[in-house]
């Protein structure tokens, strides 16, 4: 999924969600039960052994795209990371009331969340897809660009968006959807600033 950069720029925000869904917890239980250190998991991530403790320790809030990389080096499902329970269903309807909020990562600015997650599937067993909606309330300056393995779908629920897939930039109005193997580079941008919502299913 989209990643909001780690350089100097970027300030990632302690929230409430991430202590109600331990996600720092259950990374630290599973590098644990493998007898990891932070650097073995640093190096085979790409992320820093700072950043991996700051997650472990519910001191930020990680975006999806990092969520994804842990989930495919730990091998389990990034729903691993934010559901209390799954149960073994048929079906599963979430109400607008009922949707949660697993990621908010705060602007560079520090005065709003740059991009905040919902699920849209918080119970389900064996899910193969992982649908969210996507809130992109500013225009960002970092254009760093991120890749995972899996597919992703995009449509453009309101606003105008940017979509930077490799060396293209697509522009998206509401009604749009781009459909693309989450191996290429990509990073998801408000295209002239405004809010941009966006229904986003990821799959491994």
């Amino acid at each position: 999924m989209f990643y909001i950069g780690r350089g100097n720029r970027t300030v990632f925000y302690f929230l409430e969600n991430v202590l109600e869904y331990n996600i720092g917890a259950k990374i630290k239980e599973l590098r644990k039960a493998r007898k990891l250190t932070l650097q073995a998991v640093a190096t085979e991530t790409g992320f820093s052994p700072a950043l991996i403790s700051q997650i472990e320790n519910n001191n930020v809030s990680p975006p999806i795209a990092t969520l994804s990389k842990l989930a495919r080096f730990f091998d389990v499902k990034i729903s691993h990371f934010f559901e209390e329970e799954e149960e073994v269903r048929r079906y599963e309807v979430v109400r607008t009331v009922d949707r949660r909020v697993v990621s908010r990562v705060i602007s560079k600015a520090g005065k709003g969340h740059g991009y905040t997650y919902e699920a849209l599937s918080v119970h389900k067993l064996n899910k193969k897809m992982e649908p969210f909606v996507v809130t992109v309330s500013e225009r960002s300056d970092d254009e760093t660009m991120y890749n995972h393995d899996g597919e992703e779908f995009l449509l453009i629920l309101n606003g105008t968006a940017e979509v930077l897939l490799d060396d293209e930039r697509i522009k998206l109005e509401a009604g749009d959807a781009v459909y693309f193997d989450s191996s290429m580079r990509h990073r998801l941008l408000s295209y002239d600033g405004e809010e941009v919502q966006v229904l986003a299913i990821v799959t491994r």
